[in-house]
């Protein structure tokens, strides 16, 4: 359940990450029926209804100004509210899958300088695109900078140390400053004027990190890091890594110059020093440029440009099809509480699905799968139907690249439990063709909802309920694909079957009907 409502449509679920600026939480767009992350940002500083008011008129204007950065590098900015109290700031945004840029950087395993490259390059592309609107980032650092599962980096929080004012920082400033002091610009520091600069000097202190696996500079207090990023000169990189090219040693060194002036001139200066360290098109990783296990390449976004989505791992023709059921375990009681917990999640995804709230419903059934999956066995008859449950909300949903590997993976555990001719089996199977048909693979699609259908054949009659919905998706994906010759050898005598069963006026026999006068007619060109 929704611990918060925001705007009367965002719904606070759960709380992912906490930094010194707020609180991460997922939560979920119950207009548009989407995951969204929302960022509560803390203001402490609110001391009268005039300061309240200045703080949320810039808060807006800062929030349309980072939306400005169209780069797919910059997660969307939806929305942007600000609460009766003004204490409180949320920043609904596109919810990215990755893993924060902290998770690469370790002094004893190294990155290979492909990755470190790469990471740096994609940020120096995002830079070059807000520093255009023009927005400054201001806070760059690892913890900022998300690897998503294709490789794509994002930069998050634009704008947030504007909203905050956390350039105001002084070297003699008492109590504790806002900001990441390991990468803040000398500039930033004294409290001097923020340029792109800053950011290309961050920039330089992260690619530091990735190359060498430590920060620029370490220190005892803030005050003392502080007063080295202005005054103490940083470690060549190849005193800490032999193995470093010269020229990216003084990219870096370029980067973090005290004076901005001194700095490269611009975020394209700098993406086009880092080419000659990243890998070509169709050049795959040698094992000298693996990078850490489990985590996103960033490399390949180069290596493969504008490359299509992964194929579905599908199992291997060669996979043997089990002869007949398995033998079946004992059932294992279902405790109260856990009984209680389905029945909920049902009634609560029943509720959403009333609602047309498709992606939410089967998050809910999501949350009591795994512990329901833990207590009673992954293929236990409840667990099961809870995934089936699940798997077809995706479908009706329109997320059928979600639904496919899930309906197949409860067809192979049907027929492992009850036969591969089983119903539930069947069902699973043609559902997980109907997913294909959706994705495109229709060739696969119609060999499998033929399989199945002739399965039916011999169990049941032609004209079962579930033999005459896989006539009728048979006959409908052919005519989709043109063979309107073969679409209208299974539609013809469907019709036929359908009228003497239900009559001419039902629902299904007046569109049977109306895609044979089309066949009839050759609006298709194959008639």
């Amino acid at each position: 359940m929704p611990q918060q409502v925001i705007s009367g449509r965002y719904e606070l679920l759960e709380q992912f990450n906490e930094g010194g600026m707020g609180v991460v939480w997922r939560g979920y767009d119950a207009v548009l029926d989407r995951p969204v992350a929302v960022k509560v940002i803390r203001q402490a500083s609110i001391t009268s209804p005039h300061v309240a008011e200045e703080f949320a008129k810039r808060f807006r204007r800062e929030a349309r100004i980072t939306a400005r950065i169209q780069h797919p590098g910059v997660p969307q900015v939806y929305d942007a509210v600000l609460d009766e109290s003004y204490e409180r700031l949320f920043l609904v945004m596109e919810l990215v899958d990755g893993m924060s840029l902290s998770a690469y950087l370790h002094p004893d395993h190294l990155l290979p300088v492909s990755w470190a490259a790469a990471v740096a390059a994609q940020v120096a592309t995002v830079l070059s695109y807000a520093h255009e609107v023009p927005v400054i980032h201001r806070d760059l650092k690892p913890g900022n900078i998300l690897v998503a599962r294709d490789g794509t980096v994002k930069v998050l929080d634009f704008g947030i140390a504007a909203i905050l004012r956390t350039d105001v920082t002084k070297l003699t400033a008492t109590g504790s400053p806002v900001g990441t002091y390991q990468y803040m610009s000398p500039e930033q520091v004294r409290g001097g004027r923020i340029t792109p600069q800053t950011d290309l000097y961050a920039l330089g202190c992260v690619l530091h990190e990735l190359l060498s696996g430590r920060v620029v500079f370490t220190a005892e207090s803030e005050y003392l890091l502080m007063s080295q990023h202005v005054n103490a000169a940083p470690t060549p990189l190849r005193q800490l890594r032999p193995d470093i090219p010269e020229a990216l040693e003084e990219l870096v060194l370029h980067l973090l110059r005290k004076a901005p002036e001194q700095r490269p001139a611009d975020t394209q200066e700098v993406y086009e020093r880092l080419l000659p360290f990243l890998p070509p098109p169709d050049q795959e990783p040698t094992a000298a440029e693996a990078g850490p296990a489990g985590v996103p390449d960033p490399t390949g976004l180069f290596r493969h440009p504008y490359a299509p989505r992964a194929r579905t791992q599908a199992p291997s023709a060669g996979s043997p099809t089990p002869a007949g059921p398995a033998p079946q375990a004992q059932p294992v009681p279902v405790p109260a509480q856990l009984r209680q917990d389905i029945k909920e999640a049902y009634d609560h995804s029943d509720a959403l699905l009333e609602e047309e709230r498709f992606a939410q419903a089967a998050e809910v059934l999501s949350e009591v799968i795994e512990p329901a999956a833990l207590a009673l066995g992954s293929e236990s008859k409840q667990v099961l139907a809870l995934r089936r449950r699940r798997a077809a909300i995706r479908l009706v949903g329109g997320d059928s690249r979600a639904a496919l590997p899930e309906f197949d993976n409860l067809a192979d555990a049907y027929a492992r439990i009850t036969g591969p001719t089983g119903e539930q089996a069947r069902t699973c199977r043609a559902q997980a063709a109907r997913c294909r048909a959706e994705l495109g693979q229709v060739t696969d699609a119609l060999a499998t909802l033929q399989d199945v259908l002739n399965v039916v054949r011999t169990l049941d009659s032609d004209v079962s309920e579930e033999a005459v919905e896989l006539r009728h998706n048979i006959g409908m994906l052919l005519l989709a694909q043109g063979r309107a010759a073969e679409a209208r050898q299974i539609l013809e005598p469907l019709h036929e079957d359908m009228c003497m069963l239900f009559g001419p006026e039902d629902e299904m026999s007046l569109e049977i009907a109306e895609a044979l006068a089309v066949i009839r007619l050759g609006l298709d060109g194959d008639g």
